[in-house]
């Protein structure tokens, strides 16, 4: 049995930097289980794993715009400290939980420090492996097949 689109996958896996840095594995956060095209993994993950069967192993990259995407300038703010409560122990690569508003609802979400300079801090809102290319090492541990399939 092959992996198609619709099926549940329970995959094993290794994101790899092009520099050899393991980024996530499997082996802490546990077997990653998912359902193929149904948006809860990259649409380029997905299509990597489709076609894979049971105890196959695969090693693909994505380019930065299929993984992660594009580091986007208008993501970076640089901001008076004082709106940034509680922080008075602010470093150049600390990551602070900031609260944002986004399409009307309040939400908690990471903001790196990449630079301070008196009282302005610089705080970029990408995720952290926004415009680089990621490998990963793919393992299909198991294949449910889709309802009615």
């Amino acid at each position: 049995m092959k992996v198609k689109t619709g099926d549940t996958v329970v995959v094993l896996y290794d994101g790899i930097l092009d520099n050899g840095e393991l980024f996530e594995s499997s082996e802490t956060s546990g077997p990653l289980e998912f359902t193929v095209g149904d948006g809860s993994v990259m649409a380029a993950f997905d299509t990597q794993v489709v076609g894979m069967g049971e105890g196959e192993v695969k090693t693909f990259r994505l380019q930065a715009d299929e993984a992660y995407g594009p580091s986007k300038t208008e993501l970076v703010h640089t901001v008076d400290r004082s709106v940034l409560p509680g922080q008075s122990t602010l470093s150049v690569g600390m990551v602070l939980g900031l609260t944002v508003e986004h399409e009307g609802k309040k939400e908690q979400v990471p903001a790196l420090v990449t630079a301070i300079d008196g009282s302005l801090v610089t705080v970029d809102f990408n995720h952290p492996l926004a415009g680089q290319a990621v490998s990963y090492k793919v393992t299909v541990q198991s294949i449910r097949p889709a309802a009615g399939a």
